[in-house]
């Protein structure tokens, strides 16, 4: 089926809903009309999903028959959203009316009847047949090294994260020591790091690729690449030569694991308003006080990248700066053993694998050569540098999640028996399936359009956004109908499904809100980028 009219014709309508969002806008901020604005965001991210996803199409040239057909559902179900009610959160869904869109949205219906007129059982059913015989939609990268790590990473995730994760999460356990080492050694926390430095010097599409394998293990294991990724982004683009030489190579070799400290009680999202503060003694060290929350990995971690406040009487973000803060790896008997640094753990639903935690800092003292880059004043800076590659590699998170979403609901569709027959041989069951497949080549396909632009070297603020609200919502809603073909016993401690749902509730929340992911986009499209 031919996709350009279709395409063609939902830019159009986000051309048209950026104009009634300006009309809206005149001499009034975003959050004036943040609905709308919001509303607008959820649009665009979804006509870029549908050109990820005819890019993907196109790419395959036609050779996997199941690529046209996913492609097809893809472009209904997200043309039938922008038509009629997209969905932006479980409580909230946008109409075409709520931004004066109903005409333009029926311009739209016309130019897509011939998929939205389309009846698409045969196709789904089609497509959950193809699942059951153990065929996918394709994934090749159309790059021999880049579908190798792939296969490298999905392989030691089958042997070594799947069968042990629900386990390890039933029983609130850190990833065992021997599972890090076993990471290690494949360069998982080096993936970004240059090789001068004892990384692998490669780009966001492969940190995409190992998180998204992990992450289809446990979201535990493909998160906590995030730490490395995070610290070592920073210090590359943000630290001394000291500093890279002193850090950069421990962190790719899994030496040391760093451990992101920025958010506080009663903060948020709202970085500006930090309180936590850090300032020189006569020795030139750094004391510090104050308390964050929140913090992931943080007992057996080696590092951290704290970002306080060293200017008291300048407010907002120019006041902040980022710290690189030692600290001895915890035990669980101790663990927080530096001297004037204290923590608490959050029990949490899941995420699980690295334990969170609530932070005091009472003195605790880091030195002088901690500052990142030796430059005050400029850590909102230096972690806004991150922020993308962050986003991206939460929304690969994403698509890990949803993979596994879909895997587990198929399995059980496959096994389980109701009414003399496998539940997968109810239209239902198969519907779920098949939609399942679709979202999760989206979010996939999103992301790496994404990770792409990153490598490119552009500015992709709005893309790594746009990736992570699609992904985020995809996880979600993937394990939600996975969780209802098992039926009770998906609700059943004992079912990895139930350990699926709560990983992925997380998701539209950290690194950044949804809602937060949305006001990004509007605000950068509504000032021309994209």
């Amino acid at each position: 089926m031919d996709l350009k009219a279709p395409l063609e014709a939902a830019i159009a309508y986000r051309e048209a809903a950026r104009a009634a969002l300006a009309r809206r806008l005149a001499n009034r901020p975003v959050d004036a009309e943040q609905r709308a604005a919001h509303g607008f965001a959820w649009i665009a991210t979804s006509v870029a999903a549908l050109e990820a996803v005819a890019a993907w199409a196109e790419a395959g040239g036609g050779a996997n028959p199941l690529d046209g057909m996913v492609a097809q559902l893809a472009f209904a179900e997200t043309l039938g959203q922008l038509t009629g009610a997209l969905l932006m959160g479980p409580a909230e869904m946008l109409r075409p009316a709520d931004l004066g869109l109903t005409a333009e949205a029926r311009v739209l219906a016309e130019a897509a009847a011939s998929l939205l007129d389309a009846d698409l059982a045969e196709t789904r059913a089609a497509l959950a047949a193809a699942l059951a015989e153990g065929q996918w939609p394709s994934e090749t990268l159309h790059d021999p090294e880049l579908d190798e790590i792939r296969a490298q990473f999905r392989r030691f995730t089958d042997a070594k994260i799947i069968p042990h994760a629900h386990k390890w999460h039933l029983a609130n356990a850190l990833i065992p020591d021997e599972t890090v080492r076993a990471m290690a050694d494949l360069g998982t926390f080096g993936v970004c790091i240059p090789e001068a430095y004892g990384g692998l010097g490669l780009g966001k599409l492969v940190m995409c690729l190992v998180s998204e394998e992990l992450s289809r293990g446990w979201i535990g294991a493909g998160s906590l690449g995030t730490r490395s990724e995070i610290a070592g982004e920073l210090i590359m683009l943000g630290g001394t030569d000291e500093q890279k030489a002193h850090w950069l190579p421990r962190i790719a070799a899994g030496e040391t694991l760093p451990v992101a400290v920025f958010t506080e009680p009663d903060v948020g999202s709202d970085l500006g308003a930090l309180t936590t503060r850090a300032k020189q003694d006569e020795s030139g060290d750094w004391v510090i006080h104050g308390a964050k929350t929140w913090i992931t990995h943080a007992a057996r971690s080696d590092v951290m990248t704290l970002l306080v406040r060293t200017q008291p009487d300048t407010p907002g973000y120019a006041g902040l700066s980022m710290l690189l803060v030692p600290k001895p790896r915890g035990t669980e008997d101790n663990p927080f053993p530096a001297d004037g640094m204290t923590g608490s753990e959050i029990e949490v639903l899941g995420y699980r694998g690295m334990r969170e935690y609530t932070l005091q800092f009472e003195g605790m003292r880091a030195p002088a050569e901690a500052l990142l880059g030796g430059k005050e004043g400029a850590g909102f800076k230096q972690l806004m540098q991150t922020f993308e590659g962050a986003r991206i590699q939460t929304a690969a998170r994403a698509v890990g999640t949803t993979r596994r979403a879909l895997e587990l609901a198929l399995a059980y569709a496959l096994q389980r028996k109701q009414f003399g027959q496998p539940l997968f041989h109810f239209p239902r069951v198969a519907d779920k399936l098949a939609v399942m497949l679709a979202e999760y080549v989206t979010a996939r396909e999103l992301s790496y359009a994404a990770a792409r632009a990153k490598d490119a070297g552009q500015r992709c603020d709005i893309e790594a956004g746009m990736a992570k609200l699609h992904a985020a919502r995809a996880a979600w809603t993937a394990a939600d109908a996975s969780l209802q073909i098992h039926g009770g016993n998906g609700y059943a401690l004992e079912y990895e499904i139930s350990r699926v749902l709560c990983d992925a509730r997380i998701l539209s929340i950290f690194e950044g809100a949804a809602e937060i992911q949305a006001q990004v986009i509007a605000r950068g499209l509504m000032a021309g980028r994209g």
